[in-house]
């Protein structure tokens, strides 16, 4: 199993993996050579071209879109974020898939009316990723200098590789994680949903 391999054979792994979906690795070459600040790859693409390889079904099979992260707190205008989305769309022209961009830098000011609950100010876009619904999905990617792949995955691989999906309760509601995970299993039947927390184990203190 995967998920049982030291680290850096996860890490391969991955890479292995991830090579497959052709449509990701144009859209990291693509966003590589866009000069976006502290830019990753992220989310659905990745960890569900993972459930594919391991599932034996087509890389791209059930994938949305394609996520782009970059965190720029220089100007947190919608302008030039709607620049740069602009940008990017050029920048992706004909390939056969959607590619969406976000600052990470101004989520704050759009969350709440979105999501019904408040979020603070990312510092980073590692730190927006560590945010998502589930631990299985804190995963992004991108290519450094000379080819190199930058891995981000703060809860690690085993998950991903053992198609459980497992709470992350820091931001986004429990109706997120619901709906998300329903969708998740009528593409994907073998995940292993872990359920969400009780509301007191959320709450609870850490031991000291």
């Amino acid at each position: 199993m995967i998920g049982r391999l030291p680290l850096d054979e996860q890490l391969a792994a991955l890479k292995s993996a991830l090579a497959r979906n052709e449509v990701l690795v144009e859209v990291l070459n693509r966003t590589a050579g866009l000069g976006l600040p502290n830019w990753y790859v992220t989310a659905g693409c990745l960890f569900q071209t993972v459930w594919n390889v391991v599932t034996d079904r087509r890389p791209t099979s059930g994938i949305k879109d394609y996520d782009v992260f970059y965190f720029d707190d220089r100007d947190l205008s919608w302008e030039a974020e709607d620049a740069v989305i602009k940008a990017v769309g050029e920048a992706f022209t004909g390939l056969p898939a959607e590619v969406e961009v976000r600052n990470e830098a101004r989520v704050h000011l759009w969350y709440e009316q979105k999501f019904g609950v408040a979020c603070a100010p990312h510092v980073s876009t590692e730190a927006a990723i560590d945010s998502f619904a589930s631990t299985t999905c804190c995963l992004g990617v991108r290519l450094e200098w000379g080819g190199r792949w930058r891995v981000y995955a703060p809860h690690g691989l085993s998950d991903v590789f053992n198609l459980v999906v497992r709470p992350n309760p820091v931001l986004a509601p429990r109706e997120v994680y619901e709906a998300k995970t329903a969708r998740w299993q009528q593409q994907w039947p073998e995940l292993t949903v872990l359920g969400w927390p009780s509301e007191s184990a959320v709450q609870a203190p850490s031991p000291s």
